[in-house]
């Protein structure tokens, strides 16, 4: 299992949904990742509710307060400063979304949008270092960046974090490993050509029954946009939930 009590700095260490119904999307996850949800009360905000596994914190819920926003997870990464990342991030052409801010006594964040436009969260931690579980059924495993211009994501995360970006696939189907030191970290792929969607990042969740979950998908009232496709370390689809947020699932090789 990758049980974590630390996650290195530039590695991705948790992930969050703003959602328009909470509670359904509570429902959804909890019957297709097996989550169990615990409400953190948040002052003059809906509850923040943590997934567990097992009782060990692997994501979370929470209901948008903005109307206008689309339902969207936000994928964080651990940084061992969040003013000087965001300061950073600044300086190599990125927007900041939410200037840092203290989580209670959790953590220190900031959102902040690529020079491509994809949206991430840079994370300072105190008591809490994000996900204790990942790699595992039902757990975040990876995170993509689909993105406009991989060239310019590729400079601007290397002179963020230290990435690097191996290429293992050309051609129209483009892709990058992303490494964080010796570790695999997420991959990167150009938007396809004729597809009108902005630059995001990903979330991948383990399962370990890619077809069963796919059709649990649209039980539950979600939609599978891609897939299943088989690639060299097993299979993965793309999928959205009922209130329209992306995510995708994969069933094969995973790192400790």
């Amino acid at each position: 299992m990758g049980e974590r009590t630390r996650h290195a700095p530039g590695a991705f260490s948790w992930v969050d949904l703003a959602t328009s119904d909470a509670d359904g999307a509570k429902v959804f996850y909890g019957a297709l990742l097996g989550w169990r949800f615990e409400d953190m009360p948040v002052p003059d905000s809906p509850p923040y509710s943590m997934a567990t596994i097992d009782g060990r914190t692997v994501a979370a819920v929470y209901g948008k307060r903005d109307d206008a926003q689309p339902s969207a997870w936000l994928s964080y990464v651990t940084v061992d400063n969040a003013d000087s990342s965001a300061a950073r991030a600044t300086e190599l052409g990125a927007t900041v979304i939410s200037e840092p801010f203290d989580v209670l006594e959790a953590g220190r964040m900031a959102v902040l949008q690529d020079p491509t436009g994809a949206v991430f969260a840079v994370w300072q931690p105190k008591q809490s270092i994000g996900a204790q579980l990942v790699n595992d059924a039902g757990a975040l495993t990876m995170n993509q960046l689909n993105t406009s211009d991989p060239g310019t994501a590729q400079s601007f995360y290397s002179g963020l974090f230290g990435w690097t970006f191996q290429q293992v696939a050309s051609g129209e189907q483009a892709y990058w490993g992303i490494n964080n030191g010796e570790r695999l970290n997420g991959g990167m792929m150009p938007t396809p050509q004729g597809w009108e969607i902005p630059s995001h990042w990903l979330a991948y969740f383990t399962t370990a029954d890619l077809d069963a979950s796919v059709a649990q998908v649209r039980e539950l009232g979600g939609g599978v946009t891609i897939g299943p496709v088989p690639i060299p370390a097993g299979r993965f689809a793309v999928a959205t939930d009922p209130q329209g947020a992306g995510f995708a699932l994969f069933e094969g090789e995973v790192d400790d």
